[in-house]
This record gives C-alpha cells, sequence and structure tokens, in this order.
C-alpha cells in the first residue's frame, strides 16, 4: 500500500458536490503528483466505470475506481466531504470517498493491495478513524496501515457472545465484473456479519486478481451457500447438493445478515440444488453451465448483454464517424471512391470520405463482435474464436443481427459441450487454445453455412420489410412500446435490448430502422430531463440531494444518459417509474408519427443537425418531458403535508409520505 497514497492525495475538505466533480478533485492530486497522465481520459473510463454499477457503499462511502491507460502507476486517493456527495447508495451521501486509479494492464499483486483497502472499508474502526482525523499524512498512514485506528471486537469475542453451539456452515463466493473492490466489500461485509452471528463462513472471491478455490473438504461440510455475483460464478459443480442463495454482489455488501438468514432457512427446509458436472482446468467456461431451467431466461439475458455491452463502442464510434461525414459531404459521400486511392488534403469531401469509410469499417466488426462475445460470456475466451467466426458467416449468408445474435448462442453452446468431454490430462492443455476452438468454429461453421443461416437471413430480410413498411398507428404503437421498454428501467435490461434493437438495425440502415434508433433515444432523453424539469419548477418537492441531481440532469438528458434519472426512481419508485414511463411512451409514438430518422446511436442533442425532421423531433422530446414532469410534480404533490409549500433550501421541510 505504501506506493499507492500519500499525504499529497488526501483531501479532508472535500469541497465537490456531486460525483463527478468530486472524481475530477480527486484525480486533479493524481495528475499533479504524475500518477494520471491524462486527466480527461482518465475521468472518461472512471465515468465509464460509474455507468455500469454505483459505486456507492451503504455507511458513507464512496469508491469510483477504473483502470485506464492514462494512469502510469496504482494509485489512491482520499477525500472527506463534510455535506456527503451522492454516489448511489441505498442509505445516502458518501463523506469518504476513495478513487482507485489502476493502469490497463494491472499485475495481480497490485489488484490484491487494492482488494486490501476493500476489505478494511468495511472495519467501523477504520472508517471511524479516517473521519476523526485531521492530518492529511496521518490519514494516508492509516490508509497504508500504518497506524492502528480504533480497535474492535476480535472475531473470538464475538463469537463467544452468540454462545458455544455447533456453528452454522456456510461458503460463499463473489465477484463483480471489475474484480477492485466489490469482490472483496462483499467478502468483508459477509464474514463480518458471520462473526457476528456465530457462523462458521469461508469465502472464495473470484475477482479480476484471480480466484484460489475453496478446500473440497470444507465445501462439503457446509451447510449452505451463498452466491453474490455480478459475473457468473466459476465451477459451479462443487457445491452441488447444498442449498444455494443466489444474488447480486451489492446484496453481499448491503444485506450481509439477511442473506446468511435465508441460507439458514434453506438448510432447514432441506433445499439442495443440483448443476451439470463442469471439468476443472484450462479451458473451463467462465459461463460455467446453466443452472435449473428456471434460471434460464436470466442466464440467456446475460449472455446476449455480455454481447451488446462489447459491441456498443463500435456501434457509437463507427455510427457517429458515418453520421459527421455525412454532415460534412452529405449521404452521397457512402459512394465515393476509397480514399486509399483518392484523397486531396485540402478538398472537404475527402475528409467526409475518410469518416465514412473509417465508420464502415468499424461498422462492418458489429456482428462478428457481437457474436463472438455472446459465446465469450457463456463459455470465456475458448469460444471467442467459433463466435467471431459464427458471426462473420452471418454476414456473409445475410442473416445480419439476428445472425449473429444466433452464432454467439450456437458458439457458447458448442464449446460448453466440449469442455464436458472428459480428455486424458496431457491433452488439457491444447484443449482451450487448439482443440476447442477448431471444433467449435467447425460445428458452428456447418449450422450457420448449412443449417440456419439461409431460414435466419429470411427472417432478417422480413423484419426489414416491416419496419420499412410502419406507418400510421402500427409505427405509433411500436414507439409507444419502445418509448416505454427505455424508461421502465433506465439503464437496465429492458432499456438495453429496446436499444440493442435500435442500433442492430444501423449495422445494414434502412429507412424503418432509421426511424426506430430516433425513437429510442428520443425516449431516453427524457426521465432525466423530466426530473430536472421538475426540481426547477417545484423545488419544495425534493430533497437538497434530489435539486442538486437535478441540475446534473439536464446535461445527462441532453446527452442521452438516461441513468441521469436513476437516484430519483430509487427514491420514489412508484411516483417516478410511471411517470417517466409516459412520457417516453409519449415521446417514442410522436417520434415515430413525425417520420424522424436518425443515424447516430448515441450523442443526444449534440447529433440534431444529423435528424431527420429535427424541429419536430425536439418537439417530441419536449412533449414527452412536459407529460412527465406534470405527472410526477402532480404524483409527488398528492402526498404533501399542509405546510410543505414552504421554501426547502435547507432539506428540512420536505413533505414525508402519507
Amino acid at each position: 500500500m505504501s506506493e499507492l497514497i500519500t499525504a499529497e492525495l488526501v483531501d479532508l475538505d472535500l469541497s465537490a458536490e456531486t460525483k463527478s466533480a468530486a472524481a475530477r478533485s480527486l484525480a486533479g492530486l493524481m495528475v499533479e503528483a504524475g500518477r494520471v497522465t491524462d486527466l480527461d481520459g482518465f475521468l472518461a473510463d472512471v465515468a465509464a466505470r460509474e455507468a455500469q454499477m454505483p459505486t456507492g457503499l451503504d455507511g458513507g462511502i464512496g469508491i469510483p475506481h477504473c483502470r485506464s491507460e492514462h494512469v502510469a502507476a496504482p494509485t489512491l486517493a482520499f477525500g472527506r466531504s463534510a455535506r456527503g456527495i451522492d454516489f448511489g447508495a441505498a442509505d445516502g451521501p458518501a463523506d469518504l470517498v476513495f478513487l482507485i486509479a489502476a493502469p490497463a494492464g494491472a499485475d495481480d499483486d497490485h489488484l490484491t493491495i487494492l482488494s486490501s483497502l476493500a476489505r478494511r472499508l468495511m472495519e467501523p474502526g477504520f472508517t471511524g478513524a479516517l473521519r476523526a482525523e485531521g492530518d492529511p499524512a496521518v490519514a494516508a498512514a492509516l490508509i497504508r496501515g500504518e497506524e492502528a485506528p480504533e480497535s474492535v471486537p476480535e472475531p473470538e469475542e464475538r463469537t463467544a457472545e452468540v454462545g458455544a453451539a455447533e456453528p452454522f456452515r456456510v461458503v460463499a463466493v463473489t465477484s463483480c465484473p471489475t474484480g477492485i473492490a466489490h469482490t472483496y466489500m462483499a467478502a468483508e461485509s459477509l464474514e463480518a456479519a458471520a462473526r457476528a452471528q456465530g457462523v462458521e463462513l469461508h469465502v472464495e472471491t473470484q475477482g479480476s486478481a484471480g480466484f484460489e478455490r475453496l478446500d473440497p473438504a470444507v465445501i462439503a461440510a457446509a451447510d449452505a451457500v451463498i452466491w453474490a455475483h455480478d459475473v457468473d460464478v466459476r465451477e459451479k459443480a462443487r457445491f452441488g447438493g447444498k442449498p444455494v442463495v443466489d444474488t447480486g454482489v451489492k446484496a453481499g455488501i448491503n444485506r450481509p445478515a439477511e442473506l446468511i438468514a435465508e441460507a439458514r432457512r434453506k438448510a432447514e427446509r432441506g433445499e439442495t440444488s443440483s448443476f451439470s458436472d463442469e471439468r476443472d482446468g484450462p479451458g473451463a467456461g467462465a459461463g460455467g453451465s446453466a443452472v435449473a431451467s428456471g434460471h434460464f431466461g436470466v442466464r440467456l439475458r446475460t449472455y446476449l448483454m455480455s454481447g451488446v455491452s462489447y459491441m456498443v463502442p463500435f456501434v457509437a464510434a463507427g455510427g457517429l464517424l458515418i453520421a459527421l461525414s455525412f454532415a460534412i459531404g452529405g449521404y452521397e459521400i457512402a459512394s465515393a471512391k476509397s480514399v486509399a486511392d483518392h484523397f486531396v488534403w485540402g478538398e472537404a469531401a475527402s475528409w467526409a470520405a475518410l469518416l465514412n469509410q473509417i465508420g464502415t469499417a468499424a461498422f462492418g466488426f458489429l456482428v462478428p463482435v457481437l457474436a463472438g462475445y455472446i459465446a465469450y460470456g457463456m463459455a470465456d475466451r475458448p469460444a471467442l474464436v467459433p463466435g467471431f467466426v459464427g458471426g462473420a458467416i452471418a454476414l456473409t449468408v445475410d442473416a445480419g443481427f439476428l445472425g449473429g445474435l444466433v452464432a454467439g448462442l450456437l458458439a457458447g453452446a458448442a464449446v460448453m459441450a466440449i469442455q464436458r468431454v472428459k480428455v486424458h490430462p496431457t491433452l488439457r492443455g491444447i484443449m482451450p487454445v487448439l482443440v476447442i476452438p477448431l471444433l467449435a468454429s467447425i460445428a458452428v461453421g456447418f449450422l450457420m453455412f448449412i443449417v440456419v443461416g439461409k431460414p435466419i437471413a429470411s427472417l432478417q430480410n422480413a423484419l426489414t420489410d416491416w419496419l420499412n413498411g410502419l406507418s400510421g398507428s402500427n409505427a405509433v404503437i411500436l414507439g409507444i412500446v419502445l418509448g416505454l421498454m427505455m424508461c421502465f428501467d433506465m439503464g437496465g435490461p429492458l432499456n438495453k435490448v429496446a436499444y440493442a434493437f435500435a442500433v442492430g438495425g444501423l449495422a445494414d440502415p434502412t429507412p424503418g430502422s432509421l426511424k426506430v434508433m430516433a425513437a429510442v433515444m428520443a425516449a431516453g432523453m427524457v426521465p432525466p430531463l423530466a426530473m430536472a424539469l421538475a426540481t426547477t419548477l417545484r423545488r419544495s418537492l425534493f430533497t437538497r440531494t434530489e435539486r442538486e441531481n437535478g441540475r446534473a440532469a439536464w446535461v445527462l438528458g441532453a446527452s442521452f444518459i438516461t441513468e441521469g434519472a436513476i437516484p430519483f426512481a430509487a427514491a420514489d419508485p412508484l411516483r417516478v417509474i410511471p411517470s417517466v414511463m409516459a412520457g417516453g411512451a409519449v415521446t417514442g409514438a410522436l417520434s415515430m408519427a413525425f417520420g424522424c430518422t436518425l443515424r447516430a446511436p448515441h450523442g443526444g442533442v449534440f447529433v440534431v443537425p444529423l435528424i431527420g425532421e429535427p424541429f419536430l423531433y425536439l418537439l417530441a422530446i419536449a412533449v414527452g418531458t412536459a407529460v412527465s414532469t406534470a405527472l410526477v410534480v402532480a404524483l409527488k404533490g398528492m402526498r404533501r403535508t399542509p405546510d410543505s409549500d414552504a421554501p426547502a433550501d435547507d432539506g428540512s421541510r420536505v413533505a414525508v409520505a402519507a
């Protein structure tokens, strides 16, 4: 820890009011210390990580973190806020903020050091000492572990308070996509709750620093299993025959006692879970085998979202380049000659053609990347080759976006099937790098070329024809459905499904698919814009934190970042979610009715010049925003107390629910 933080990286009077401002302030300390080479580039990586999942933890802690190519050395900056900063935790704002920066290729040793900090954050003595300390040098020493914080009861003392009865035994697995913090915080939180209850608990952390398998004897002796994970648990078959509590990693951090209690109840009822056998060693899939059929829908969604998440950057870069080329050179620039042979430095048309052809090259990867990373989500690296091959074949046979989805699922399934075959130990080393990719590619190629490729191509063509033929009430109904999906969970699974449907059409754009893209982006802008407008018009209905979030929501909504409305929905879901869904449905319907089109997959108001019927498009957004604002104000006003009309600038007179 000694290389991660010094007194120069500590701010005990952090004045930032938002999480983005806090990140910028702490990152500035890293730049001054020579630890970060590009402030804006690093902050973009922090924001991208924050968009995946809020980094606020119960207990007043915020842990924004990321890996970035702009980080020169693993670094930790600490800030303490007197007012508190909203990082999305359920119990309110954070006053202790730790910005963790790791180089893009950080090794396991550094990640292990970072994980040790994550574990210490769960100790009340440690966080209490940081809140009381007034010297930056001492605070840095506390974080490095060189100063002893206020003592807390030892595990033996807590166990003794419970009694000497035979302990309830639990094994747990924690994991998160990044593996820097949440994985280890969930482990520490579960361990602390287990000690308080006299439960014997052993945790396997499957973070990015690798994982050390639990002793099979420990698993065999366990009464129950807890999985607190956001990526699939590896080698599930080890836990077969045990009661399993399956939940997300944030639940492991925030509700450990409840999870242990649920595990105890399942054990008392004699519940068991079974998993198909998996081959250990190299090549074992990250996704593992599917659990009982009741989990198939959730697992399928996870596989598909894995592919979509890797595809979106290609869509964003390629789509914006193509849209910019049209803005400079007009739509006819798509038929320009290759810039490798015809490029004139001083001609705008040549630059437009260059942007168009770079964007087109990026778009050429959409379907293979989608298929490859769906397969990767199912069966890890051995599935990448057959996944990409299947996606490329989907383009060859004109199966398009749907073909990529099917190819990815076929590739993942083929690899998982091969992995279950028992092989001699001497062959295991070459299985994941040679045998599995070879056999799976042959299987997927055969299926895509001979069996399913042409039927999927016919279905893709039928879908394209349907979209192109949409008009009148049919178009409006589709716009309503897409608007509702975009606004229901604001960045969640339904939102991502609608967005994936829209961007999939950009791979081979048609008039119908461009209308869908326009409707999806317009509806996705409504929730944060409506919350921003509501907090401006009726400040007394919102807390101080919500009003601060409202100011940021203007920019987030204008930029098509639907997640900007999540803090409002989390605080008051029964009023906020129906309100924004109504506005999103209106906007989607109007966008489709007006015939608005969009060739860019993102950008919000910043790509309005590239939108077909831009004034009507802005009108659709304005109407939907007004509808949502009126509804949320009306619903919140119904539960106010008689004297709540007074200003609520200090946050003390906000009405309470009836």
